[in-house]
């Protein structure tokens, strides 16, 4: 059951919580202040975007308590040209220190994600985050022995055998993201927002990252690999990411293509 709360004496009856509800699930009452219809007990997809935006913080709601909502501190928001610089610094990492990441801080970025966007608010995803570097090895091996069944990427095979680990690049650590299709309308997508939410949250803690393309495409046909990640009923693995601290740091930002788009 959702329950909305209004201070009267706050409330400027602005309307703001009206306006940005996104399936219209907030009107007036008699007395012209904000309330739930009934409708919003099926719709309601749990956004908090009512309470959020509440300027007098005159408004709460069951589904996202006034008192458990961060403030939004606008002084810690980055300026463009240093937002600028930190997305074009992150680079795909491909060799890492032996150093595991803490615990904490593994849980401080994971914790980041789950403020990515979802279809509907769903939020499907589930994490498996391996802290273990001999098992980050394992899933390695397990995806260079279905590779030689499939006789496939021989080079990443010889490269194994040689000692040398091609396949998640002997990161210490491994987070992937799996969900229930039956949970989502696009469990690619929210999966995807999320790694990338996730991504960022370690590069800001100068955490390398890698998309681990060679796990993901083998995780849906490799039994072994299947059990070991011992997922809930109904799961697939959407995306996967290596991370751990890099080696080396990057000290100029490589460049693009030029960007192609069409105005209208």
């Amino acid at each position: 059951m959702i329950t909305m709360t209004v201070d009267q004496e706050r409330c400027i009856q602005c309307y703001s919580c009206i306006a940005e509800c996104p399936f219209d699930l907030v009107n007036q009452d008699k007395e012209g202040y904000p309330q739930l219809r009934k409708a919003a007990v099926k719709k309601c997809i749990q956004c908090g975007h009512c309470m959020a935006i509440c300027p007098t913080e005159a408004l709460d709601i069951s589904i996202s308590p006034l008192a458990d909502s961060r403030k939004v501190t606008r002084k810690l928001i980055p300026e463009p040209e240093a937002i600028e610089n930190f997305l074009l610094s992150r680079r795909s990492t491909r060799t890492y220190k032996k150093k595991v990441v803490e615990h904490g801080i593994l849980e401080d970025i994971l914790n980041t994600s789950r403020y990515a966007p979802s279809a509907h608010n769903c939020q499907p995803v589930h994490w498996l985050m391996v802290e273990n570097p001999e098992e980050t090895r394992r899933f390695a091996e397990m995806v260079v022995e279905r590779m030689a069944e499939l006789k496939v990427f021989p080079g990443l095979i010889r490269a194994w055998n040689n000692g040398d680990d091609k396949v998640l690049r002997g990161a210490p650590h491994l987070a992937i993201a799996h969900a229930n299709p039956a949970d989502s309308e696009h469990p690619v997508e929210d999966c995807t927002l999320a790694t990338a939410y996730l991504d960022l949250a370690a590069h800001s803690y100068g955490i390398g990252t890698c998309w681990a393309g060679f796990l993901m495409q083998i995780a849906h046909d490799h039994p072994p690999l299947t059990a070991a990640l011992n997922l809930p009923e109904g799961h697939k693995v959407y995306t996967a990411l290596m991370l751990g601290y890099p080696k080396t740091s990057f000290l100029r930002i490589p460049q693009r293509r030029e960007l192609r788009v069409r105005w209208k």
